[in-house]
């Protein structure tokens, strides 16, 4: 597990972080329903490259959580941005998944944060986007966070490995359950949920454009929650390469195939 001793307050929420390793900066951002234990298998592989800042996301993982908290894509850029200057960053690597490949995207176009290079991957970043678990929640979700724990699990837990092209290990889903159950995490849970909302990203969409540092695109070829041709589309969009199918993986590729990003990572270290 990876260790986030740290906390900094950002726009009155405290925000978790750790870092690892030594040489240049490599940034991490997690996905949605995730946390920065995404990261557990993947930064112990590049630590002797890159000193690796990871965080939890606002209303995820260990940062915290609160009724009434504003933890949509409009705010995790700007909660970036000021991470950024709490480490005093300039320009470093980012790796980005998922909501965190927004929150890079956002940062980037929005916010005029520049990255040394950006790996990005099955990133939610290209409408239309949005379960139908994400709908019915949004329309419901006071029912969803009253549920009983039993079911509140049930639902978690098969959410969870809709992510997954492979079936989770047990200590996987517990993992990435643990921080969503209970009075506090259940209706976490569902509150990000229900701030889903397409306008954040079509609001930068028209703004893509290739970035002025080496990108790589990668997607899970089996990527259940967004279609490998999105991770095309974002690649002409943003970077000179064609996008790299991940075979054998689906939306979490942390999990699926961890190699394929370490190796993706490495190549682009060698590069720079």
């Amino acid at each position: 597990m990876l260790d986030l001793p740290n906390t900094t307050i950002i726009e009155g929420n405290a925000i978790r972080w750790g870092k690892s390793g030594e040489g240049p900066p490599l940034v991490a951002i997690h996905g949605t329903p995730f946390s920065s234990q995404v990261w557990r298998r993947i930064v112990p592989q590049v630590t002797d490259q890159r000193t690796v800042y990871y965080f939890d996301l606002a209303g995820y993982g260990q940062s915290e959580m609160r009724e009434g908290q504003d933890v949509s894509l409009a705010v995790q850029n700007r909660i970036l941005a000021a991470l950024f200057g709490e480490w005093g960053l300039d320009r470093p690597d980012v790796l980005a998944h998922d909501f965190g490949g927004a929150s890079a995207l956002r940062a980037y176009y929005l916010n005029g944060l520049r990255y040394a290079s950006l790996t990005i991957f099955d990133a939610v970043a290209l409408a239309p986007w949005g379960s139908p678990l994400v709908q019915h929640v949004r329309q419901h979700e006071a029912a969803f966070s009253g549920m009983p724990d039993y079911m509140h699990r049930a639902v978690l837990r098969a959410y969870l490995q809709t992510a997954a092209h492979n079936p989770l290990s047990e200590e996987a889903l517990e993992i990435y359950a643990a921080p969503w159950l209970g009075p506090v995490g259940q209706p976490a849970f569902y509150r990000q949920i229900a701030q889903m909302d397409q306008r954040f990203t079509d609001e930068v969409e028209p703004l893509y454009d290739k970035m002025d540092c080496p990108v790589t695109v990668l997607w899970g070829q089996n990527d259940d929650w967004i279609p490998f041709e999105k991770g095309e589309v974002l690649a002409a969009a943003i970077s000179g390469r064609d996008c790299i199918a991940i075979q054998n993986a689906g939306h979490l590729v942390q999990e699926d195939r961890p190699e394929a990003i370490v190796a993706a990572l490495l190549k682009q270290f060698a590069q720079t």
